[in-house]
């Protein structure tokens, strides 16, 4: 074979190497030109500058020869389940020729492991992931998702020393789980504080991707406290990094540099199933936290304080008075629960609980979410234009309204306001007929009672592009609640340039802030 391609690719290889530093934004030609000829000859005897510190690459080898003994693989069979063609007994005469000539997922066919199972009609489904011990006595730390629905856990050690292990517990809500297997004298983690992780800096997996144990990769935090894109969980908030995660990975450990443990990789966020640059860790207090309650008590539990609630962008700010978006906006309050109680309603703003700030309206679950149930806490409210401080006694969260009705004739309606708005009064035909049917009521499906509110009969201009739309019933203006289209105009009229409508549409209600034209 003809070395010259080979010759080729390794000088254009080099060539790219050595133009890449080179390349400069925003330099002349003479500037360039003078860069040339003092790297071309260096005066004689002139000191050479020492590399800056920040180009220094961490020392990840012994970090991960230190640290790689403490992490496991971690193999699961399920239930057992009738394999080969779905719904083909294996007492029909095709069953055999299936089996035998490879029918995907048939047994001993080519979708199935060999000699999986002692019955040729059944097969187990399995799956793999990783874990990292946290005491010397055989309790580790994984993922939920990767030991759910499991019969039978295996864990196998860096030395290949394997143990039947036992499930202690799993929190689906933050996907965490606890194993023990029985041993002594086990390698362990140290544990660290994710909250003085910061975005750049420097992190560690270890895991078995696709079965690979003890593989290492490395990679930087690209953001703290973030939640995810149609995410089910609200009681984590996630460290993204751009450390490569694949199958496998999962429930293994992310180091920084101090060689702590600060995270359980878990997710990956991916168009295509295999790691595209972003992928998520579960802080580890949060783990910690789920495993000493799964260790002492059995299961874990919530504290809540019956609101539900939504992001505070740069237009609600405006329109509630405050200097910038942050904080919880609270569209919703459970009656008769802790919030209620503690006089917290719709349109309150919480900036800080337990004196902790919220930027974020996804923070406030995580926090109240760790506080033990009994416990009083202190909500600092906007409200009004002011802050206030609500004392709260947090509940236990345990297991999680009404229909709107179409429109029909109006018995008064506005005019298209500056909003591009068109409401009307609900009349009281309408609202002694009540709502739509709802099934969920009872067996003969009750109709549910009508919002007090206006109604949305068009949606036009800057209400339109914000969201409103035809048959939505609009609760209040700014915090004030509206009832009829008089004082919905009212209330529109003494609001800023921007205003924040609570709607309801179905069973649910959200703040849609509007910027009028």
């Amino acid at each position: 074979m003809s070395r010259r391609p080979f010759v080729r690719r390794t000088l254009a290889a080099a060539f790219a190497l050595l133009v890449f530093p080179a390349c400069q934004p925003n330099k002349t030609n003479a500037e360039s030109a003078a860069s040339a000829t003092l790297a071309q000859a260096p005066a004689a005897g002139a000191a050479v500058a020492p590399a800056p510190r920040g180009v220094v690459l961490p020392d990840f080898a012994s970090l991960v020869q230190q640290q790689g003994p403490a992490v496991v693989n971690i193999s699961t069979k399920g239930k057992r389940m009738r394999a080969g063609v779905p719904g083909m007994s294996p007492d029909d005469p095709f069953f055999e020729f299936f089996r035998r000539f490879g029918v995907p997922g048939a047994p001993g066919g080519r979708g199935g492991a060999p000699g999986e199972g002692d019955d040729e009609s059944t097969r187990r489904p399995g799956g793999e992931g990783s874990g990292f011990i946290v005491s010397n006595d055989g309790y580790i730390l994984t993922n939920a998702h990767v030991v759910d629905e499991a019969e039978e856990v295996t864990v196998r050690l860096t030395d290949r020393r394997e143990f039947t292990a036992r499930i202690v517990g799993l929190d689906k809500p933050t996907d965490v789980a606890v194993l023990k297997i029985e041993a002594k004298d086990l390698p362990v983690v140290r544990i660290g504080n994710p909250a003085k992780l910061r975005p750049g800096e420097w992190v560690l997996a270890i895991g078995s991707p696709f079965g690979f144990d003890n593989s290492a990769t490395a990679g930087i935090v690209s953001a703290t406290a973030r939640g995810l894109p149609g995410g089910d969980s609200n009681y984590v908030n996630f460290i993204q990094t751009d450390v490569a995660v694949n199958p496998g990975n999962s429930g293994g450990p992310l180091f920084n540099l101090a060689g702590e443990v600060v995270g359980i990789n878990s997710q990956i966020y991916s168009r295509s199933g295999g790691y595209m640059g972003i992928s998520f860790a579960i802080p580890i207090d949060v783990a910690v936290s789920v495993r000493d309650q799964i260790v002492a008590k059995g299961r874990v539990s919530r504290g809540k304080i019956g609101v539900s609630i939504q992001q505070v962008d740069a237009t609600l700010a405006e329109s509630f008075g405050l200097d910038r978006p942050r904080g919880a906006l609270v569209g919703g309050v459970e009656e008769d629960g802790p919030a209620n109680k503690a006089g917290l309603r719709q349109g309150d703003i919480i900036l800080s609980a337990d004196g902790r700030a919220i930027e974020r309206s996804e923070e406030l679950p995580t926090i109240i979410g760790a506080i033990r149930p009994s416990t009083e806490v202190t909500l600092e409210v906007w409200r009004d234009r002011a802050k206030r401080s609500f004392k709260v006694r947090v509940a236990e969260l345990g297991p999680p309204a009404s229909t709107v009705a179409d429109t029909g004739k109006p018995e008064q309606m506005s005019s298209a306001d500056r909003l591009g708005l068109v409401v009307r009064d609900v009349s009281p035909e309408e609202r002694s007929r009540g709502g739509s049917r709802d099934p969920s009521q009872d067996q003969r499906g009750a109709r549910a009672p009508l919002p007090e509110g206006v109604i949305v009969v068009r949606a036009q201009g800057a209400a339109r592009d914000a969201g409103v739309q035809r048959g939505d019933f609009v609760l209040n203006v700014n915090g004030r609640p509206v009832k009829t289209v008089k004082e919905f105009r009212e209330a529109v009229e003494r609001g800023g340039k921007a205003v924040a409508l609570l709607v309801q549409r179905g069973n649910s209600q959200i703040f849609i802030p509007v910027r009028g034209e």
